[in-house]
């Protein structure tokens, strides 16, 4: 049996799909003893992971020995076990938070808790708007007016381009070039269309925004790495409804947004969650308009989602 090195670009559950450094996919399914190495998490492996195995010719399968150690990862609260997570992505590079402001209009919560999770595990957040060429006038062009303001004053990078039209899509890709991202959003913002244009022999489905209620249906089922070029691929992910701030305290929650980090450290109590609290620094920043009332709003919404979070 040839012992081999790859990383997993698929898991459809026990079985593993391994790229290999020629580019050459094998199927593989874990050692038995594997799986109890790590009792937290509903999968012991995840796409991105970069793994030793070795593969039996003869039965065409291969079999996953050893896992190398992950740079980092992104997870979610486990649908079935409370006191479980699930990792959906590790080794990234890059977050690439996409959104649209019409069809479907995202919240500053959605990319807010996207950019938590990005900020708390150390990996650079890049905030993609799609869809700019139905923004051109009226309330949709306000709020992405709204919104870059937000984010751009916030220090964030952002994107406003279209897979219709072809803007800024050249520079995006020549930007995560060299990199391995998840490409995260809500269902109908147009992450498969926009692998598409990167890569056009991908060819991955897509659906087309419902007319009735204004929103994307699920395309994607199963975490999958894509090739954009040689050097540079793309984790697509289901929409996602929550992710997992389980590994935190709901205080450390505000050290990621860098407006009340900067401000925080002048609060009476250390572990102030910036609600009621006497003595509040953060609290008297907003009430003084230097935070965002959509931020500070999805804050709250963060905290108050918390406790439903935490296993």
């Amino acid at each position: 049996m040839d012992s081999k090195s790859g990383i997993i670009i698929k898991s459809t559950g026990s079985w593993y799909h391994v790229m290999d450094k020629e580019g050459l996919v094998y199927k593989c399914k874990l050692r038995g003893k594997f799986r109890l190495k790590n009792l937290k998490a509903t999968n012991p492996l995840t796409v991105g992971d970069r793994v030793t195995f070795h593969w039996d010719a003869k039965l065409a399968s291969g079999v996953i020995d050893e896992l190398e150690e992950r740079k980092n990862y992104i997870a979610r609260k486990s649908s079935n076990l409370s006191r479980q997570y699930h990792i959906i992505a590790a080794n990234l590079d890059l977050v690439l938070i996409t959104a649209s402001v019409v069809r479907p209009q995202v919240s500053p919560g959605f990319i807010d808790r996207y950019l938590v999770i990005a900020e708390a595990h150390e990996i650079k957040p890049v905030i993609i708007f799609n869809k700019t060429d139905l923004a051109l006038e009226g309330e949709a062009a306000d709020r992405l007016q709204r919104l870059a303001e937000i984010y751009g004053s916030l220090g964030y990078e952002i994107w406003q381009v279209s897979a219709k039209t072809g803007e800024n899509l050249q520079e995006l890709k020549s930007r995560i070039h060299g990199k391995v991202s998840l490409i995260s959003g809500q269902s109908g913002v147009g992450k498969s269309t926009l692998l598409n244009k990167f890569n056009p022999s991908l060819n991955l489905k897509t659906w087309q925004i419902s007319d009735f209620t204004g929103k994307g249906q699920h395309v994607t089922t199963f975490y999958e790495m894509h090739p954009v070029d040689d050097d540079t691929f793309v984790i697509d992910s289901p929409g996602l409804r929550e992710l997992g701030l389980f590994e935190f305290e709901p205080f450390e929650i505000s050290l990621f947004y860098p407006e009340m980090k900067k401000v925080s450290g002048a609060c009476r109590f250390n572990t102030c969650l910036h609600l009621a609290e006497p003595g509040c620094a953060v609290r008297q920043a907003f009430e003084n308009n230097e935070i965002y009332p959509e931020r500070y709003q999805s804050y709250l919404k963060i905290i108050e989602d918390f406790k439903d979070e935490k296993p």
